[in-house]
């Protein structure tokens, strides 16, 4: 197929894009690129920097699908410019879906995430539970969904609503829990873990590109799912990687006593499986590090970048 890829040069679109192309796919990469571009040169890759915001519909001539992932990521950085994040997560996933609708294209897979339930007291968070989002982030993409499926019978509209992603990326993220953890250990000799008790949600990345390939195979698979296959305590990450690295952890209190759980049935009674773990993440990071790899750099801190732009423009 013709995809679009919107946020293709991020996190979870520097490991899928590559994916795709392996997979026979032609991809048209859009990215603002703020945090820098790391995608391979390919004959079926064109990359072009744009803002979602300003997308050109000319764009969309040939497209076949849509694998929209792009939006101001995190509740920090939501919350650094409130009305940006609005018009980037919510406003341009609007006009892209309109566009997308008024162009005939048939296949728009929708990035979400599984913080639009806000916190929940159930043990089992399924996709049918009301949405409580509590910060600009989730609130904008708990609209973004409303908006997405509202067009739902022009298009095949399918709704991921992810866990915290953690593993190696070439667009690498360390303010995910996983991965911040994992360097603090490699870095410091010692976690301080806030709390601990707090569960979070996490899939590994190569999982999640993968789950977003499924759907672009299995277009009867349409609405919502939710992509998380490890609820762990926070402490309960800290004390796997303390497995891996020898590390003290610190245990602080905590004034944030938010739980995430999700349960991920649908999805996997849809066909999909998880292939790896957080364990495997930890290992990955720990291994690319060792390698020189990766470095300990503000660039994969979303909201530090984010803050040093600002302060530079």
């Amino acid at each position: 197929m013709r995809l679009l890829v919107t946020g293709a040069c991020g996190y979870k679109g520097s490991v899928l894009v590559p994916k795709l192309l392996a997979a026979g796919h032609t991809v048209l990469a859009y990215d603002i690129q703020w945090f820098g571009q790391f995608l391979p040169a390919h004959e079926n890759l064109t990359v072009v920097q744009g803002d979602v915001r300003s997308f050109d519909v000319a764009l969309l001539d040939g497209i076949d699908a849509i694998i929209h992932l792009a939006s101001v990521a995190n509740d920090p950085c939501g919350d650094l410019d409130p009305k940006l994040t609005w018009e980037i997560s919510a406003l341009a996933t609007m006009q892209l879906a309109d566009n997308a609708a008024r162009a005939g294209i048939k296949r728009f897979i929708y990035a979400s995430s599984g913080s639009v339930y806000g916190v929940k007291e159930e043990e089992q968070v399924t996709e049918d539970l009301e949405l409580l989002p509590i910060s600009e982030y989730n609130k904008t993409k708990m609209v973004a969904e409303r908006v997405m499926l509202s067009y739902a019978d022009q298009m095949c509209v399918q709704i991921v609503r992810p866990a915290t992603v953690c593993g190696v990326s070439p667009r690498m993220r360390l303010d995910v829990s996983v991965n911040m953890l994992t360097m603090q250990a490699i870095k410091n000799g010692k976690i301080t873990v806030f709390g601990g008790e707090q569960v979070r949600p996490n899939i590994h990345i190569d999982d999640i590109a993968r789950l977003y390939m499924f759907l672009l195979d299995n277009p009867q698979v349409t609405g919502v799912y939710n992509a998380g296959f490890e609820n762990l305590k926070i402490i309960e990450i800290a004390e796997r990687i303390a497995e891996k690295i020898p590390c003290e952890i610190e245990v602080t209190p905590s004034n944030d006593p938010r739980s995430y759980r999700v349960n991920s049935d649908r999805i996997l009674a849809a066909g999909f499986k998880p292939e790896k773990s957080v364990d495997d993440a930890i290992t990955e990071v720990i291994a690319a590090y060792q390698r020189r790899d990766l470095m300990d750099e503000d660039r994969w801190y979303n909201l530090r970048w984010m803050e040093n732009m600002n302060q530079s423009a």
